[in-house]
């Protein structure tokens, strides 16, 4: 496949599955686009904006339904979605998205009130997750080589839940992705 055809197949994945709502006031597809945008407006690296614009990708490969997390079921979204990816991403993409749910664990241990920012379904997410991070945890998680990455991302997925922003469509950021595909994907 070329970087073209890649994108392609991603582009179908969230024309396909992108309107599900996964337990906050916007679909799939508006919480991708509104972080990636939010992190483009805020002159993020592009590593940044892909990895915020896929970051819950694992989430649309899935026929799960959109409630899965109200049955006390974890996808593991970050890990499915992650994998998927890796076949065309390199890792500063890829593990800024493989570890944004443990940022959030991480977040909560670290930061004060961090867990009272979150939306009810990051706070339901988050209990399923294993919940803030042990004092161990936090620091091997601050060892790993895209952690810094990893919080901006996460930083971006707690920001991108608003019904009313404006986005440009998901095929404005092809290039983008295109640009990071590897080319022996």
């Amino acid at each position: 496949m070329n970087r073209s055809e890649v994108v392609q197949q991603i582009l179908e994945v969230y024309h396909r599955n992108g309107h599900r709502m996964y337990g906050e006031a916007i679909t799939e597809s508006q919480h991708a686009l509104q972080c990636a945008t939010l992190a483009q407006q805020e002159g993020q690296p592009a590593d940044v904006i892909v990895a915020s614009l896929l970051h819950d990708f694992g989430h649309l490969l899935h026929d799960l339904g959109e409630d899965i997390a109200d049955k006390g079921v974890d996808t593991r979204h970050e890990h499915v979605g992650a994998n998927r990816l890796s076949a065309w991403f390199p890792p500063a993409i890829v593990e800024p998205i493989r570890l944004h749910a443990a940022s959030k664990r991480y977040l909560c241990f670290r930061e004060t009130g961090y867990y009272e920012g979150l939306s009810d379904a990051s706070r339901k997410s988050l209990a399923l997750q294993g919940g803030p991070m042990s004092p161990d945890e936090a620091a091997a998680f601050e060892k790993l080589p895209q952690f810094e990455t990893a919080v901006t991302v996460r930083r971006y997925d707690d920001r991108g839940k608003d019904p009313t922003m404006i986005t440009p469509p998901i095929e404005a950021f092809a290039p983008l992705m295109e640009s990071f595909v590897r080319t022996d994907a």
